[in-house]
């Protein structure tokens, strides 16, 4: 009677997970993730004690308790990114899943975003906006971080057939390290020295001293323009989604006469710019 009371009660959340407020989804993702770390702390601490053969119980316990949990809200999050379409055009994408397509959900208010530029900011991801000291953040948090994830994510499925982004992601990687080997970023290179201060038996040192980027640096780059890329899509899809019509063009496209222009992928309702 128990097991079917639970069972019973696992189903009535996931039906609730529909009807989820932003509010919500946005701690069961901080949740998720933060639960998901104590998990593999916990698998670790019980594979040691395995191989030292001392005893581990109530840790293989406390390891099952946190992946029952990390699973049930797998679910939820899963249910409510189903639910509306941007989160499912979000899930088409190669790399990201319901958790991460349920926090861009829950963090992103597209009628506060009339284009990409508000949402890139409000992640962090544009950088002439600095943090001043005394000052409140001028970026969300969780939302830089999830936008953190999602990069790692494109650069694992990177050797994936059917990927759009990490294949964006890796070329990018060459055009920059091209630049880099050109000594086009010289001037951010010194400015890096002037603004940090790294130790002189750094790699960081060694390359920021020569005018170059380190690889971190390169590959910190890349990821950072298959994001906003991908950011920039689900913006198109989820201004469409809302208003019935593409959002403004591009600034680049409407005002500087760029004609190229990348289309959102797996989006049947986008229009030709």
């Amino acid at each position: 009677m128990l097991s079917e009371s639970i069972e019973r009660l696992k189903r009535d959340v996931r039906a609730a997970a529909v009807n989820l407020s932003e509010q919500e989804a946005r701690y069961l993702v901080d949740a998720y993730y933060a639960i998901q770390e104590h998990r593999i702390e916990a698998q670790g601490q019980v594979r040691a004690l395995n191989e030292s053969e001392e005893p581990h119980a109530v840790l293989s316990w406390l390891f099952d308790q946190h992946y029952t949990i990390e699973r049930e809200i797998a679910k939820a999050l899963d249910t409510y990114s189903d639910s509306q379409e941007p989160g499912r055009w979000a899930r088409s994408i190669i790399g990201i899943g319901p958790v991460l397509s349920a926090g861009l959900l829950a963090h992103i208010d597209i009628t506060k975003a009339p284009t990409v530029g508000h949402i890139w900011r409000f992640a962090g991801l544009d950088p002439t906006v600095q943090w001043e000291k005394k000052t409140k953040r001028p970026w969300n948090a969780s939302l830089k971080v999830l936008c953190w994830k999602i990069g790692e994510s494109f650069v694992k499925v990177s050797g994936h057939e059917e990927d759009v982004y990490g294949h964006i992601y890796a070329a990018r990687k060459l055009q920059e390290q091209e630049r880099n080997d050109a000594g086009q970023f010289a001037e951010q290179a010194a400015a890096a020295l002037i603004g940090k201060r790294f130790r002189k038996d750094t790699k960081a040192f060694e390359f920021y001293s020569q005018g170059l980027l380190p690889p971190g640096h390169i590959h910190a780059r890349a990821k950072r323009y298959a994001v906003k890329l991908f950011l920039a899509h689900y913006h198109h899809v989820a201004y469409e989604c809302a208003f019935d019509e593409p959002p403004p063009k591009p600034y680049v496209i409407e005002h500087l006469g760029h004609a190229h222009y990348l289309a959102p992928p797996n989006w049947p309702k986008t229009k030709a710019v």
